[in-house]
């Protein structure tokens, strides 16, 4: 089903490291033995099928499963280990991960005492909204400590991108010319009462332009490609040179319209580990540079090197 990879060197663009999702989640990143529970898994048939289907069905799939699908991606979110992350990079030759934290759940700081331990991570910053402290400080004492990067989450931290701390924290980073990521389409995380924790709107790709606009000189990314909004993304985001995407959870046809939409330079790999499976995420990338062999370094390691400057 999944052919080996051809490429010397992968660079996964999105991933996780520790509990996302709750306090004092970067607890989790070092325990040992940790499996997936076993439940129904969608995302797990999702991904057998290298997420075909057209992007109409998938949505109304999603919205019609939601609970059953949340359930599952909490389950992978409690997989989250140093230790099965390393074990994921062994198995697909990845050479390189960006690991995304989500404050206050899992800060920089973190992710950079696994960095220290295993050498294929590359961390990123992140906005504690929970705290008031001078952005431009914090984030400067990240970057100088090793972050390559900004993420945000405008679902899981529930603040939108277009609110004032959030465009505080971009104009505060720009100075360092590193990727800014965002969570990118609308999506859940929550059950029950703990739904109040999270307004799955703020991840409508509308919420992304003014702020793509308005700092032109920020290399954004798009996570995700917008999921389930994807021609949204390619509408209204396309158009802006600063702005890339990320291949997680899409399928081989709509990675293709992605290349055609932003071009080979402006699409980058990524799994979004452990909500989603690095095989059959290499497997959608390959297939659809169709044998290319110079796209397939593009977009496999290249776009996440040049915008992280690796040496």
């Amino acid at each position: 089903m999944f052919r080996e990879i051809s490429v010397d060197r992968i660079i996964d663009a999105h991933s996780h490291l520790g509990d996302i999702l709750e306090p004092n989640g970067g607890a989790l990143i070092e325990q040992h033995g940790i499996v997936k529970q076993r439940v129904l898994d969608p995302v797990d048939v999702s991904e057998r099928a290298l997420h075909a289907g057209p992007v109409v069905l998938g949505k109304f799939l999603y919205r019609l499963g939601c609970r059953w699908v949340t359930r599952a991606e909490r389950a992978r979110n409690a997989t989250a280990t140093l230790e099965n992350l390393t074990r994921s990079l062994d198995e697909n030759s990845i050479s390189h991960t960006v690991v995304l934290p989500i404050p206050p759940y899992v800060r920089f700081d973190d992710l950079s005492r696994a960095a220290a331990k295993e050498p294929r991570l590359l961390p990123f910053t992140g906005v504690d909204y929970t705290r008031d402290v001078d952005p431009a400080s914090a984030l400067d004492a990240d970057v100088n400590a090793g972050a390559r990067g900004l993420k945000l989450h405008p679902i899981i931290q529930n603040v939108p991108l277009t609110s004032p701390r959030t465009r505080a924290a971009v104009a505060a980073f720009a100075r360092h010319g590193l990727p800014v990521l965002f969570h990118c389409g609308v999506s859940s995380y929550y059950l029950g009462r703990d739904r109040v924790r999270e307004r799955p709107s703020n991840g409508a790709i509308p919420d992304a332009v003014a702020l793509v606009r308005d700092f032109p000189q920020v290399n954004f990314i798009a996570g995700h490609a917008g999921l389930f909004e994807v021609y949204d993304v390619i509408k209204l985001l396309a158009g802006f040179p600063n702005v890339a995407v990320d291949t997680s959870f899409q399928s081989v046809a709509t990675v293709r319209e992605l290349l055609a939409a932003f071009g080979p330079e402006r699409v980058l790999f990524a799994s979004d580990w452990p909500f989603g499976n690095c095989l059959p995420a290499i497997a959608i990338a390959r297939s659809a540079c169709m044998g290319d062999a110079g796209l397939e370094r593009r977009i496999l390691f290249e776009n996440a090197a040049e915008r992280l400057k690796l040496d």
